[in-house]
């Protein structure tokens, strides 16, 4: 065990394994899991073994990041996220995945209002001295579904860094531990491509000396980061963070005197070193990260969100792809709603011109997919041909500019579908 000897009180009972810890499980519990870097290595995969007990699971697993082997888990397991299904056919149809079309503020709320749990399954550092253990670079949701908990499990990680200001849980909330040395979920998003770096080009342009930024993760986030170590007093306000961040801060361009605030950090193991030992990073829970009420204190308060596609009133589809649900809305109509009552605030929207091999358009006539920010969330629409600034323009101005920023060799047919589709208006 690695309790620290100066730890008083009771002790929580001690599993042997990830396997072990979820043997204490019963069929049927109601069981939430956090996700994204608060998900446990090895853990996933103890709950598709042989012996685990069928659950009904509630988690933030992120996709990209968390993995849900739908298929592998016992029978009448159900599962219930914020997130598209795994491509298991008739997931949903089934019952067997249950995708709430929220965002994390509606859905934090859902949770304080209408949820509860047996257990919640926590990923920690290891106790301090006063039996304090850190939830690191992951917060989250799990304060709150702690508190809708009958019991909490937690898996303890040496590697799991004690942030300064980050939550942290006592030793003694826990009704069983069990240790493990492993390596937090990564996220290492590599080098930037010609794309994203014209688009973070574009974007620059609207991030000035003082401004507030949330951004997500990506190449044109990291890319937007590296071209914003000019600026000076910039604050970080996000949902998610991840190493772009340190370049701002090693350059001096953020606010010595602001706390930089995000729900979860998300980047590689020397990231997660590094924000071990700093005083002006915080990970707070999405009741604080994506309140109407934080959010209203911040000025010219700039949030960049990413889309799947784009249409000609200025509609963002960030959740289906090809016909298909590929993710869901995240934080994105919380930080729109946000940057749209900040005084200075901007909300944009960034995406390619064009996707996929065939490099079909973006910037479509009409959404083919679902409404996830309406056209009164969306300031200014940014591709790697420039931006589509929106503000004050007519419904048919505000068309002519999309068009100008999607792909030359789609323009033309978007120009007549537009002319058609003006003859209504």
């Amino acid at each position: 065990m690695a309790y620290r000897p100066t730890v008083s009180g009771p002790r929580p009972k001690h599993a042997a394994s990830l396997q072990a810890l979820v043997g204490l499980l019963a069929p049927g519990e109601r069981v939430y899991l956090p996700g994204s870097t608060a998900e446990p290595r090895g853990l996933t995969e103890a709950l598709c073994g042989a012996d685990a007990p069928p659950l009904a699971i509630t988690a933030s697993y992120v996709p990209g990041v968390n993995a849900i082997p739908l298929q592998r888990l016992p029978e009448n397991t159900t599962w219930t996220s914020m997130f598209a299904p795994p491509t298991t056919a008739e997931a949903q149809a089934s019952g067997r995945y249950r995708h709430l079309p929220m965002s994390y503020s509606a859905f934090g709320r859902h949770l304080q209002r209408d949820l509860q749990f047996d257990t919640t399954i926590v990923h920690v550092s290891l106790p301090d001295a006063d039996g304090l253990c850190s939830l690191g670079p992951a917060v989250e949701f799990t304060p709150a579904a702690v508190a809708k908990s009958r019991r909490v499990l937690a898996v303890m990680n040496a590697r799991v860094p004690r942030l300064r200001h980050s939550a942290s849980m006592p030793l003694a909330r826990f009704a069983a531990v069990a240790e493990i040395d492993a390596s937090l979920c990564a996220y290492d998003v590599g080098a930037p491509s010609p794309q994203a770096e014209a688009i973070a080009s574009v974007l620059a342009g609207f991030v000035h000396d003082g401004a507030t930024l949330q951004i997500g993760l990506g190449k044109v986030p990291d890319a937007l980061m590296a071209r914003l170590t000019d600026r000076r007093g910039l604050k970080l306000f996000s949902g998610m963070l991840s190493d772009g961040a340190r370049k701002l801060a090693d350059s001096g361009s953020l606010d010595p005197d602001f706390k930089h605030t995000c729900c979860v950090q998300l980047g590689t193991a020397a990231y997660y070193d590094w924000l071990a030992d700093r005083d002006d990073f915080a990970v707070l829970g999405c009741d604080i990260t994506h309140a109407a009420a934080s959010l209203l204190r911040l000025d010219r308060f700039v949030a960049v969100n990413s889309a799947l596609s784009v249409d000609l009133f200025g509609q963002a589809n960030l959740e289906m792809l090809g016909g298909r649900m590929v993710s869901g809305c995240g934080g994105a109509p919380d930080y729109a709603g946000g940057a749209g009552l900040s005084p200075g605030g901007v909300s944009i929207v960034a995406l390619p011109a064009t996707g996929g091999r065939d490099e079909v358009t973006r910037i479509v006539s009409r959404l083919d997919g679902i409404c996830s920010l309406p056209r009164t969330a969306i300031d200014v629409v940014v591709t790697e041909h420039g931006a589509a600034d929106l503000r004050g323009l007519t419904v048919v101005e505000r068309g002519e500019r999309l068009i100008a920023v999607a792909a030359p060799q789609h323009r033309a047919a978007l120009t007549e579908a537009w002319r058609a589709i003006a003859k209504n208006l």
